[in-house]
């Protein structure tokens, strides 16, 4: 599998995101529901904490990648959903150094949203990976 990034302007990278990328070869797909802050038994955990929540729905989220065999070097496509878009960018370098440290710039959109499907819940992460 070969990644092109796709950037007509360079301000995205600079916050951690491709504006697109091209993927060619052979291969998998992984389309990841969304995680949030989920203790392993299905209990929500760190009602309040965005930050400890974000960490969290990343921990979930490279579970499922594990899962499948891959990292998050293999995310091709990330949607953020927060309920607070300000706090969550206060603590978004929760997520960009995660994403960074794996070396990776997926394509991204966060959305502010009134509420998430689990009360108490701030912060979801759904993804799309390759490999």
């Amino acid at each position: 599998m070969e990644r092109t990034a796709v950037n007509p302007v360079t301000w995205s990278q600079e916050m951690g995101f491709n504006q697109g990328e091209v993927v060619s070869g052979q291969t998998r797909t992984l389309y990841i529901s969304g995680q949030t802050a989920m203790s392993r038994d299905g209990r929500p955990e760190h009602e309040g904490d965005i930050a400890a929540q974000l960490a969290l729905a990343v921990d979930n989220l490279e579970a499922v990648l594990a899962e499948a065999g891959m990292t998050l070097a293999n995310l091709l496509r990330l949607n953020v959903y927060a309920t607070d878009v300000d706090a969550l960018l206060a603590h978004y370098g929760v997520l960009a150094g995660r994403l960074g440290a794996a070396g990776v710039a997926p394509t991204t959109t966060m959305l502010g949203v009134s509420r998430l499907a689990i009360p108490g819940q701030l912060v979801e992460l759904e993804g799309t990976a390759v490999a």
